[in-house]
């Protein structure tokens, strides 16, 4: 077992208090953004310009979608405390992740940028962002499994800390084991770069597969049922997973095809 005695404050200046997970919120940004911009060193079709404008178009974006959905999957607490929709803490990463995404694509559309190039180049960073939010994540004692028995299970012992409530027992760590798995998943992104064809499937790999996780992780994670039994993340990774499978594959076989036919 493994106690974890600290809450989720960070430290406090003049009056601010800073939590561990705002703190690694914003290094997940910094890292993904320093990440792109070393990636697109060795890309001409990505620019600075393009960079700066995906940062802008995505990053609020992303946030307020986040926002939403956690206001949305915990509705029953804010809509009897209609205060904290405004100012509230909570985000969620599929809200970052779509909204973010959706932003981003729209605006490469619109100033005629390579968008699979683009995204295909984010994709490994997004899973380095991704391992910054979930060791916050860990710090602030947010986003804990059920009950276990395991050795590696954790409680958080401050009464502060968002995870106080498991200190009758150990439960298991769920954001250290995502972390895990995007660590390995970085080192898949990182082999099928280049290799990975038509462009932008990288990314659309890795939707597929953090879906794939994501449902499954969340029978073990500690959170309320949203809809037929499965939790909001779980529908969410449903949807995605639904879109995204086929149109990879789809795209994969269409970029098959064209190499293995005849000029005319």
């Amino acid at each position: 077992m493994i106690d974890i005695p600290w809450s989720g404050d960070a430290f406090t200046i003049s009056g601010v208090t800073m939590r561990w997970y705002s703190i690694f919120i914003t290094l997940a940004l910094a890292t993904l953004i320093v990440w792109v911009v070393g990636a697109a060193r060795h890309e001409p079709r990505v620019t600075g310009r393009h960079i700066l404008g995906a940062a802008i178009a995505g990053i609020p974006i992303g946030i307020v979608v986040s926002r939403l959905i956690h206001i949305l999957d915990q509705w029953q607490y804010y809509s009897l405390y209609p205060s904290q929709i405004f100012g509230g803490s909570g985000l969620t990463i599929w809200g970052v992740v779509i909204g973010a995404t959706i932003a981003i694509w729209v605006y490469l559309r619109l100033v005629r940028a390579p968008a699979g190039v683009f995204f295909d180049l984010m994709a490994p960073g997004v899973m380095l962002g991704q391992i910054m939010g979930r060791i916050g994540c860990t710090a602030n004692g947010c986003c804990y499994g059920v009950a276990t028995d395991l050795p590696w299970g954790i409680r958080y012992l401050h009464p502060y800390s968002a995870g106080f409530a498991t200190i009758n027992g150990p439960v298991h760590p769920v954001a250290v084991y995502e972390i895990i798995f995007l660590a390995l998943l970085f080192g898949l992104l990182l082999a099928l770069r280049r290799r990975l064809r038509p462009d932008g499937s990288l990314y659309l790999l890795y939707l597929c597969l953090y879906a794939a996780w994501r449902i499954g992780i969340g029978f073990i994670r500690d959170n309320h049922e949203f809809v037929f039994g499965l939790q909001q993340a779980q529908i969410i990774a449903v949807v995605v997973l639904v879109l995204a499978l086929p149109l990879l594959v789809w795209r994969m076989l269409r970029r098959s095809a064209d190499d293995v036919a005849p000029p005319r």
